[in-house]
């Protein structure tokens, strides 16, 4: 088949049938000139490569048929699901999904493919992904690879043509589950065994498979941590001279948070999740700052008892699973949501002065608060059903937030917690 450029050159060499301004329109004059064939755009010898199937079954027995795409595999996860709109790579990469098979409840997903930048983590942590409709020719810019390669590259299946609507009204009906997505079980009844007898997330330490092996320092040339912008691209203004230097505990961290933490003038010492109190304290930070992270919080007893070992010693600063961990050091305990929350249209209520954000979440586990000792305020709730989204120490120096202050994606509403976790700090110098 003739290129683009040579059909629209043929086009416009072909002869037209020319009428005198003047004269009157006459549509019976009109003659039909049959295409070449090789400009017949319907006509089209190349086969198109044949539909694979994929099934996706729920721990329950319920099934979901579609089309496969990304890799042609097996894999078994808990299933939920994801309100963004947008953000798509940032949701694959973000190791909080470690384990898990992601539904988006947004219809169309790929459209803008994807590209190196927008990674959140070295590599995708989902098991599998599911949407309603895969665009097959993204339209940006910036994109360097479609969603389908990227997926198959990374060998990830990938779920489409099933109602996402109807999966996520299961699921939040049903409450979250275990599932099999499989391009190779042809039985329906073997798919939802895989499903019963795979790995959930109760229980579950993937801490230790998506944690750092090693110390760093976060981005000591500061070429990393600049905000992006559309007229700038990485080139934006210089960052802030560091203010403090904290130590990060990496429980499965997502880049735009340290990005977020060096642009209010941090300077960040990235530790695995197993580092020990003495081993923090050894590297005298001005502050410490618990991150996200995947898994069920009560598996990581090595974690309660470091970040109990900070308290009194340090300011702290804890954001998702680093709330959860910091519940538990505190005393407290945790429980597993019905389904989680996930997306970036959460709304959160600030109980002290009554103002409302709306927020990035990602998490399937909650502080019970009646487990928290009296000197624990909570300080902030899910205005959907009343969970504890923040906590601080009426005493200490220490707060944390359930959900993302970074974002990414999602709403900024938050942001302003990294400026408050500085200005503890300075506080705590005088």
């Amino acid at each position: 088949m003739p290129s683009a450029f040579i059909l629209v050159r043929r086009l416009l060499q072909a002869p037209l049938q020319r009428f005198h301004p003047l004269q009157p329109f006459n549509a019976s004059t009109l003659t039909a000139r049959p295409l070449p064939a090789d400009l017949n755009f319907f006509h089209d010898d190349r086969q198109s490569p044949p539909i694979m199937r994929a099934l996706l079954a729920l721990e329950d027995g319920r099934i979901f048929e579609g089309e496969s795409f990304g890799a042609t595999v097996t894999c078994v996860g808990e299933i939920c699901f994801n309100t963004s709109m947008t953000g798509y790579q940032e949701v694959l990469t973000d190791p909080s999904y470690r384990g898990q098979i992601v539904a988006m409840t947004y219809p169309l997903i790929g459209n803008y493919g994807t590209n190196a930048t927008d990674q959140e983590s070295s590599q995708p942590h989902v098991r599998g992904f599911v949407i309603e409709e895969l665009s097959e020719a993204p339209s940006n810019w910036r994109a360097e690879e479609s969603l389908d390669d990227y997926l198959r590259r990374w060998e990830i299946p990938g779920l489409q043509g099933v109602d996402t609507r109807a999966l996520t009204r299961h699921l939040r009906t049903r409450g979250a589950m275990k599932a099999c997505l499989t391009t190779e079980i042809a039985s329906p009844e073997e798919a939802v065994r895989r499903a019963v007898d795979g790995e959930g997330v109760v229980g579950m330490d993937y801490v230790r498979e998506v944690t750092t092996p090693n110390v760093f320092q976060w981005d000591p040339d500061d070429q990393l941590s600049r905000q992006w912008t559309l007229q700038t691209g990485d080139q934006a203004p210089q960052l802030p001279p560091v203010r403090h230097r904290i130590v990060a505990f990496d429980y499965g961290m997502k880049r735009n948070i340290l990005r977020s933490l060096r642009q209010r003038g941090f300077g960040v010492t990235v530790v695995p999740a197993t580092t020990t109190a003495d081993e923090v304290l050894a590297l005298n930070p001005d502050g410490v700052f618990l991150s996200n992270g995947p898994g069920d919080p009560e598996a990581l007893s090595y974690a309660h008892e470091s970040v109990r070992g900070l308290i009194g010693r340090k300011p702290i600063f804890g954001i998702c699973l680093g709330h959860q961990v910091l519940g538990f050091a505190y005393g407290g305990r945790t429980f597993k949501l019905k389904f989680g929350h996930r997306g970036g249209n959460q709304p959160v209520k600030d109980l002290r002065s009554g103002k409302v954000a709306i927020t990035a979440q990602n998490h399937g586990f909650a502080v019970d608060p009646e487990s928290l000792p009296k000197e624990i305020e909570v300080t902030h709730i899910n205005l959907n059903d009343g969970t504890v989204e923040g906590m601080r120490h009426k005493e200490l120096p220490i707060f944390s937030v359930q959900y993302h202050p970074e974002a990414a994606p999602g709403p900024h509403d938050a942001s302003y917690f990294f400026e408050q976790f500085a200005q503890l700090i300075d506080r705590q110098k005088l």
